[in-house]
């Protein structure tokens, strides 16, 4: 296997990295998670006013990432500016959460989700599903194996597809709205009240619908003229999302009305059930596997790049730390993630009851280390004033101050309303402080400040 002593190059393109924002964000859950905010928000106003919120909250939190990303750029990504900010031991455990708990977690999860609607296009027996995920996640990985220009070329088409598909559902939504061909779905058993913890609980959901812009900072050092394309990537990326949330949420309750919305489970297929008949299921089957496509992809691409960082830092896992110049990707990483991911899809087909244990399993380690990212911003501007940054998060500090209360809200709320999966992915966690003891006494002393 060739290796670049150097490490990653620029290859991404502004284009290129733009599809892999929009490829990463939009995910299933925008097929989901509408009506569990409109079973929680009621009217239609507040509905789409929450998805025009959730657009601007996650543009302060890219702007502050981008600051990040262009003054410290690294295949690490969140690993490199917490290794900064806080030293290795931080950045070790960073390391270790996304190897075991919140990068492969998120595979194995899109991957089943992307089985659930395989198998209605193709069945392949009882365990279906698990096939047609395991299938995805070897395959993605063996894209990826094969080199990044395969990879991105690949990522290009999903994310055009992606976007031509959702305009189809707008165009529907804007042809059936106000027809008496909507629907009569089960509207909810009551209305709710419209108080703090309802519009807090529908927050939760917008957010995660947005959630995935911050694994653009693990590409941070592939993309051309990346201290002005990084900043261009985010902005263009979550404003066109927006745009796209928003346009979706308004034919979604103008279509269907806010009731049904909230009273659907699969509103997507309901809109385009109402406009082109049955025809309209085969249609979202075939898109939402699309969209859920993209985004593995991109999960792939950067999970493998912390793994590579880490094992750059970390004697211990310094086989991970191979680079191949000729494909421009970290093959050894690659495939450990993807062993790892295989493993979780092995054992998710022993319980099937669902992606929102997976959730549980992945959020509170998630949000635990994004609030300590956007507190890295404040570290790190004291830490390092006389750094070169090319940009600046506007309106320092109040901006990066909202991005890390809304952070620290979601953490709070991610241990106290999920689960016994909140508990397994700490405890994961957890099990990384042996490994850290051992990789410390065997790593360099350094703090990771690698450029």
């Amino acid at each position: 296997m060739t290796t670049s002593a150097d490490g990653p190059k620029p290859a991404l393109s502004l284009f290129d990295t733009v599809a892999i924002v929009v490829g990463i964000v939009i995910g299933a859950g925008i097929f989901r998670l509408p009506s569990l905010v409109a079973a929680n928000l009621v009217d239609e106003g507040a509905i789409v006013a929450s998805w025009v919120a959730g657009g601007a909250i996650s543009l302060i939190g890219a702007l502050c990432f981008a600051e990040l990303a262009t003054a410290f750029p690294s295949p690490g990504g969140e690993y490199h500016f917490l290794t900064r900010a806080y030293g290795r031991t931080c950045g070790f455990m960073f390391g270790w959460a996304r190897m075991t708990v919140v990068q492969t977690g998120s595979i194995a999860m899109l991957a089943f989700v992307y089985g659930d609607y395989a198998v209605e296009l193709l069945p392949l027996g009882a365990h279906g599903a698990a096939a047609h995920a395991a299938l995805a996640v070897a395959a993605l990985t063996a894209l990826n194996i094969a080199g990044l220009r395969q990879s991105k070329a690949v990522q290009n088409f999903l994310a055009a597809a992606t976007v031509l598909g959702l305009a189809a559902v707008i165009v529907a939504g804007i042809a059936v709205a106000g027809s008496a061909a909507t629907p009569a779905l089960a509207a909810p058993a009551a209305a709710k009240p419209v108080g703090p913890a309802a519009i807090g609980l529908a927050m939760v959901f917008v957010l995660l619908t947005y959630g995935g812009w911050n694994e653009t900072a693990y590409l941070s050092a592939e993309v051309k003229d990346g201290k002005r394309n990084i900043v261009r990537a985010l902005v263009l990326g979550l404003m066109l999302i927006t745009m796209i949330y928003v346009a979706v949420n308004v034919v979604y309750v103008e279509a269907l009305g806010a009731a049904a919305v909230a009273g659907s489970r699969a509103v997507a297929y309901d809109l385009m059930a109402a406009a082109v008949g049955p025809a309209g299921a085969i249609f979202v089957t075939i898109l939402v596997m699309v969209v859920v496509l993209a985004s593995i992809n991109v999960t792939v691409i950067t999970g493998a790049r912390t793994n590579f960082a880490l094992g750059r830092d970390f004697p211990l896992f310094g086989f991970l730390a191979r680079w191949s110049g000729a494909r421009d990707t970290p093959v050894r990483a690659l495939l450990l993630q993807g062993a790892i991911a295989l493993a979780l899809v092995a054992l998710g087909t022993l319980d099937r009851s669902g992606v929102e244990t997976a959730i549980d399993y992945m959020a509170p380690v998630f949000w635990l280390f994004f609030t300590l990212v956007g507190i890295s911003l404040f570290v790190l501007r004291r830490r390092d004033p006389h750094a070169d940054r090319p940009f600046r998060v506007p309106f320092y500090p109040l901006t990066p101050a909202i991005f890390c209360l809304a952070s620290a809200a979601l953490l709070w709320s991610s241990l106290r309303y999920t689960g016994i999966g909140a508990l397994a992915g700490i405890g994961v966690l957890a099990l990384g402080l042996p490994l850290l003891f051992v990789a410390l006494g065997r790593a360099p002393d350094s703090r990771g400040e690698r450029s």
